[in-house]
């Protein structure tokens, strides 16, 4: 028995000599101290590898993406003898110093362990130590969306220590923008990486300022989907409605099928655009601005035919009045006796004629010349304003408003797009 405890001890001698800088975790080697504990901060170096962004998410601001996170730092309690660097087992990393780094701004992340854990340890012969883990990750990216969908987002990945401060720790890149690869190779499906680049900062909390790591990018949405999808739709409904210009006035149900399906084509239109975000959103984006748009030029088309159809409408009543009176007036003349004129005076003809001429000219009178009341004074003088404010907005020939619209509301609506796609594209 003393003797197989002999050989096995000598077996662990060896096994632990063919591990460089195991003897140091061993022998005095204590994980939950710092490297230099007591004296010069750890300066940790990373690089990025961005694998992909699967998801980028307008309604929660949120994208996701799975890198592989690199940190380098210097042990001196694990320096060895020789030129050589070692990899060894991930499950070792348990028996070694790491840093407390966290992704800032994180919702939801998890280290990938399929088939075992996605974690790397590498010993160079200075006591360097390279620490790489593969990490999904769900971070929190505010967004602007008031020129959506023809916006660019500037998202962020910030790296930080949870709990060492500059005192203890200090992140630096390993190479700059360099340090980042993967990133300008991704292709999303609504976005295109314009630029990035690397910063260093610090984060200064109630307990401390802490060292931080942030990467910067910009995404630029393709705007092609949205103007297939709900651009070139709008605009055609916009045209189809002008369509109603050419109809006469007379033909109610072409006109009023065409203006009411033009206007709920378009609520719809706008509803399944407003579906695709959040209701809690309540950014008035770019293309809200234009479906507003369009759905003021269709719903003006369809109040153009009302306005022209009520003054139509209005005219042709205004000649049957006017033919009843003078029938009237024709038959009372043959009716009139002789001898019923001659026996009346001629002064009371001339006043039945006076007043006569005052009444039909009611519309023109002087009320100033009138020997009335001052409240039927006012009462004559608001209905005299009262016609002329009438006569300014009485079209006289309806089928002109056809005629005018055909060309203003094409020509307006060409303004409106130069000014729309003018300020949102280059302001």
């Amino acid at each position: 028995r003393r003797c197989s405890l002999g050989h096995g001890s000598r077996l662990h001698s060896r096994d632990t000599t063919s591990l460089p800088g195991f003897e140091n975790l061993t022998m005095g080697y204590n994980k939950y101290l710092r490297p230099y504990f007591g004296g010069e901060p750890v300066q940790i170096a990373m690089s990025l590898d961005i694998t992909s962004i699967s998801s980028i998410s307008e309604s929660d601001m949120d994208y996701t993406a799975t890198i592989s996170l690199r940190q380098r730092w210097t042990d001196p309690r694990l320096v060895f003898h020789g030129n050589k660097s070692f990899t060894l087992d991930a499950r070792l990393v348990d028996l070694l110093w790491v840093p407390d780094t966290y992704i800032v701004e994180s919702k939801r992340s998890f280290l990938h362990d399929v088939t075992v854990g996605n974690r790397l340890i590498r010993l160079f012969s200075n006591g360097t130590v390279l620490y790489a883990l593969r990490i999904t990750t769900t971070v929190a990216c505010s967004m602007d969306l008031s020129k959506y969908p023809m916006d660019t987002q500037t998202c962020q990945l910030q790296l930080e220590s949870w709990g060492y401060d500059e005192n203890d720790v200090t992140f630096t890149w390993l190479r700059g923008n360099d340090s980042v690869h993967g990133i300008e190779k991704l292709r999303l499906s609504q976005y295109t990486v314009e630029r990035y680049h690397t910063l260093v900062s610090k984060s200064q909390q109630e307990t401390g300022s802490y060292p931080r790591l942030i990467l910067q990018f910009e995404l630029r949405r393709n705007v092609l989907y949205f103007i297939l999808e709900t651009y070139v739709p709008s605009t055609l409904l916009v045209m189809l409605s002008w369509v109603s210009f050419w109809i006469t006035l007379d033909s109610v149900p072409a006109r009023t099928c065409i203006g009411v399906t033009t206007v709920l084509s378009m609520t719809t239109l706008m509803i399944g655009s407003r579906s695709s975000l959040s209701k809690t959103n309540c950014f008035i984006k770019a293309i809200d601005v234009y479906l507003g748009i369009c759905f003021s030029f269709i719903f003006g088309a369809l109040v153009e035919y009302a306005v022209a159809h009520y003054s139509s409408s209005q005219k042709c009543a205004a000649k049957v009045p006017e033919e009843g009176p003078a029938k009237e007036l024709t038959e009372g003349m043959e009716e009139v006796n002789i001898t019923n004129i001659l026996n009346n005076s001629i002064t009371s003809y001339k006043q039945q004629i006076s007043f006569t001429s005052i009444e039909i000219s009611s519309d023109n009178v002087n009320c100033s010349d009138l020997t009335m009341k001052s409240h039927e004074k006012i009462k004559c003088v608001l209905r005299n304003k009262m016609h002329r404010i009438i006569g300014y907005f009485t079209i006289q020939n309806p089928g002109n408003v056809d005629h005018y619209s055909k060309l203003l509301f094409p020509l307006f609506f060409m303004l409106v797009n130069v000014f729309y796609w003018a300020y949102y594209l280059y302001l």
